[in-house]
């Protein structure tokens, strides 16, 4: 799959980095290389640990994810996170503000895109 976040800034794309990290984890709980996994096959592409990972504690830290540390099979222990009630909370609440913001981000460039001359190629 190509990485749709090709091209974006990067604030950009931290802004709706946590949204999707807490809509991975509304579906299932993960270990952060699990989440960054998920990311690339949604489309995002390899999501830096330096990334990631600051962001999965900004969400610990503001109380919409809680963590465990548990035994893995094939190595190191893992710290596994997962939605509390204030993630799922904040997770429906943001994605209907994204769900608004994009409809108005398209309806602004399908309207562009019909006066635009089409170019030639």
């Amino acid at each position: 799959m190509s990485d749709v976040t090709k091209g974006f800034p990067g604030p950009l794309l931290h802004g709706f980095l946590d949204l999707c990290l807490l809509g991975l984890l509304v579906a299932e709980r993960d270990y952060g290389y699990g989440l960054g996994q998920r990311l690339g096959a949604a489309g995002f592409g390899e999501v830096p640990g330096g990334t990631l990972y600051p962001a999965l504690l900004r969400l610990e830290r503001g109380g919409l994810v809680e963590v465990a540390w548990e035994a893995s099979d094939t190595g190191p222990r893992r710290k596994y996170y997962a939605v509390t009630p204030a993630g799922r909370t904040a997770f429906q609440e943001q994605a209907d503000r994204w769900a608004a913001f994009s409809r108005s981000v398209d309806t602004v460039v399908a309207q562009a895109v019909q006066a635009s001359p089409r170019r030639s190629r």
